[in-house]
């Protein structure tokens, strides 16, 4: 962590914390929920590391009025949650399920009470089961679904929620979920999984219009980006590096933008049919941009189902997920999104970023995560210098509020601000919450630092 006092950001930027519904809520059959395909998934045998499942998670269903108090102390000016889809509409279609509803409805005017904007997020990967069951996101009837969802939530929340996410990561549940079956809904499809990234993108642009109907308040999608590190010099190193940066970054870029799919073998483009290129380039409001670490890349070996292979990088600390530690590669990646998309990029939200550790309770009950402390210190001077350069990053969500139920790696990786006992359900206030507390109320206008 560096000793320099952290740079002040503008007047207004947006200080947050971000979770997701099915990694915090529980309360999976309460009052009307239905099965997503992460329930699914987690009852399939050696799915999940640890053979747990998000039936209780956090309990946040139930406890949501101590997590906001939680956000309050904490100071941030907004909280980015994500609406659980088979909570609202449990089998994926017909009306709305008002108990899942009044939910949502609780929450966010408890955060509008705390003064804490409320950013909602559609789709944070659970898909409600039948649809899935019926051919996910291969299939396109599901776009059309998931922008009916969009407007039953939107016209009961949308006079209030500050801030509008379609997807989170569409990349990662494509790519994960669908190309090589470690996320829900299990399926190795490696290429055959494009028509998923179309349907996803087709999905959010119908999602714009139907928000837009129902709300004055800025929408955005939320992406995973990484930058690419090519390992080695030959032609065939820069060519991987190359297809996966085309993958990984502009796949789910390019058409939001407006620039059409780019180049990628593979993609079968029977799936775009007229018009949803002008339906896909929706104007957004923000592009919001999650960030956790750079990606080696290099040719593949002779026999590869893939065209690159993905290398460790050396030279940098490491999380307990075995990720770097790369504050500059967020700093390289605004400015690759700023001198890539030029004036058609809308302003920049970090809607993650945070890291894994194994940190626990002292003897004293305090719970010491310095190694997250010096994350945090480095990652937000990256985003002001990237602010110097002329990128126009208009918040900072940290990944996460609460450890929680961590996908296929179960209650086994902590992401937290909070300690939470799963057990017990306590929260514990970690150090990082504390240094983020301070670096957010020395950040406020008049303040003495």
């Amino acid at each position: 962590m560096s000793t320099a006092p952290m740079p002040q950001f503008p007047t207004g930027f947006r200080w947050g914390v971000s979770t997701s519904a099915h990694q915090i809520e529980g309360a999976t059959t309460a009052d009307g929920r239905a099965p997503s395909i992460w329930d699914t998934f987690a009852r399939s045998p050696g799915r999940i590391s640890d053979g747990s499942s998000g039936e209780v998670a956090c309990d946040h269903y139930h406890r949501h009025t101590e997590d906001v108090a939680l956000l309050a102390g904490l100071g941030v000016s907004a909280y980015r949650l994500s609406i659980a889809w088979p909570r609202v509409q449990p089998t994926g279609a017909g009306p709305a399920n008002p108990a899942g509803l009044d939910f949502y409805d609780r929450l966010v005017d408890e955060l509008l009470a705390a003064g804490i904007d409320p950013v909602a997020t559609l789709y944070h990967w659970d898909l409600p089961q039948p649809l899935e069951d019926a051919g996910g996101w291969l299939h396109r009837d599901t776009a059309a679904r998931f922008a009916e969802y969009a407007e039953k939530t939107a016209a009961r929340l949308g006079d209030r929620v500050r801030l509008w996410i379609t997807l989170n990561e569409p990349f990662i549940h494509m790519s994960l979920g669908y190309g090589m079956g470690v996320h829900a809904p299990g399926r190795m499809l490696l290429f055959d999984a494009f028509p998923v990234a179309h349907h996803q993108l087709l999905g959010h642009g119908l999602a714009v219009a139907a928000l837009r109907a129902h709300t004055a308040s800025p929408v955005a999608i939320a992406n995973n980006y990484s930058p690419v590190r090519v390992i080695g010099d030959s032609d065939a190193d820069r060519a991987a590096g190359a297809a996966y940066e085309v993958l990984h970054n502009r796949l789910f870029t390019d058409p939001l933008l407006g620039r059409g799919y780019p180049e990628l073998p593979g993609f079968d483009p029977s799936v775009i049919h007229p018009g949803d290129l002008d339906t896909i380039a929706a104007p957004i409001d923000a592009l919001g941009v999650n960030y956790y670490n750079p990606t080696g890349v290099r040719a593949a070996e002779e026999g590869s189902p893939l065209p690159f292979d993905l290398v460790p990088l050396d030279g940098y600390p490491r999380t307990a997920f075995d990720w770097p530690v790369a504050p500059d590669g967020l700093r390289e990646l605004l400015g690759w999104l700023r001198d890539t998309y030029g004036d058609a990029l809308p302003p920049i939200e970090i809607t993650e970023g945070g890291c894994a550790y194994d940190d626990a309770p002292d003897a004293n009950g305090q719970v010491a995560d310095p190694e997250r402390i010096t994350y945090l210190d480095g990652h937000l001077r990256a985003v002001r210098a990237a602010i110097d350069d002329g990128v126009d990053v208009r918040g900072y969500f940290v990944w996460s509020l609460l450890d929680n139920w961590e996908w296929a790696e179960g209650f086994t990786k902590r992401f937290g601000l909070v300690h939470v006992d799963y057990a017990t359900q306590t929260r514990t206030p970690k150090s990082s919450y504390t240094w983020l507390r301070d670096v957010i109320a020395a950040s406020r206008p008049g303040s003495t630092r």
